[in-house]
């Protein structure tokens, strides 16, 4: 019951990233960048991808093309240990996903940003929990007409009450709280739910407008201004101070080869594949 009234941080458009999801690829990078499986010693430049819809492992009933924050998580450790590696590039391409998620993520880059430097390539999309996890990078590299922003939180409920009485079905629920069946779509929510749910939405939203603040060096009270769902393109969004430079993946690894003090040559090496099929 818990998982079908999780609520997330992603755009509508998660829907149809679902049927975009098959036709993403990797993009190019110059020709001197390798793709490295235990290669010796080298200075080297990571790249993590962040593709599809967050959700946290790959228990969750989740859809093909979604993005594990296991795995993110996994991949950033190796590289964080990686004494060769000098610094780091996400790449992501990604409309949100769950609180859970993208927590496990930042975490994970918080440790990692200790000790070496994490530059963010959006892709076509970065909204919600996707630029939730972006705003905790060293730097963020769009395109200019990259999706980012969407920074809000939504949590939707369904009644179906009036289905289930016109097909003649009802309902006996034997519960030992009133809010254990929150959430079920047999009925809608009580003004003390909605009163509920939205003190939780609150507290999540506070959470999520902080930390872009703290991590984007703004205002909360700035961040606030925009952070009401609205989308934008990397154009706009860097003027608003949500992102830093304009350009792509190569223009992310340059930045992140400058961060990483690495002279000379630099591997690429890609820590993970771009989604889960």
């Amino acid at each position: 019951m818990v998982a079908a009234f999780l609520f997330i941080l992603t755009l509508v458009v998660a829907v149809a990233w679902v049927a975009y999801a098959g036709m993403m690829h990797r993009p190019a990078l110059p020709e001197d960048a390798a793709r490295i499986l235990g290669m010796g010693k080298q200075d080297k430049i990571a790249v993590i991808y962040v593709e599809g819809q967050m959700v946290s492992d790959k228990s969750t009933d989740a859809a093909a093309g979604s993005a594990f924050s296991s795995d993110v998580v996994k991949a950033m450790r190796a590289a964080t240990d990686d004494p060769d590696v000098k610094a780091i590039v996400l790449r992501v391409n990604s409309p949100g996903g769950t609180p859970v998620a993208a927590e496990e993520i930042i975490s994970q880059m918080k440790k990692t940003r200790a000790v070496k430097p994490i530059v963010v390539s959006m892709g076509d999309i970065a909204t919600s929990a996707a630029y939730y996890i972006s705003s905790q990078a060293d730097r963020i590299v769009a395109n200019p007409d990259t999706f980012t922003g969407s920074i809000g939180v939504i949590w939707v409920f369904k009644n179906k009450s009036k289905y289930y009485d016109e097909g003649g079905v009802s309902f006996y629920v034997a519960k030992t709280g009133n809010y254990k069946d929150l959430g079920s779509d047999w009925r809608g929510l009580t003004p003390g739910e909605k009163e509920y749910v939205n003190a939780i939405i609150e507290e999540s939203y506070n959470r999520f407008v902080e930390n872009v603040a703290k991590g984007r060096n703004l205002s909360v009270e700035d961040v606030r201004k925009i952070a009401d769902g609205r989308v934008f393109t990397g154009a706009t969004a860097k003027k608003m101070g949500l992102v830093d430079e304009l350009g792509g993946l190569y223009d992310a690894v340059a930045l992140a080869k400058s961060l990483g003090n690495i002279k000379g040559r630099a591997v690429i090496a890609y820590m993970n594949e771009p989604a889960a099929k």
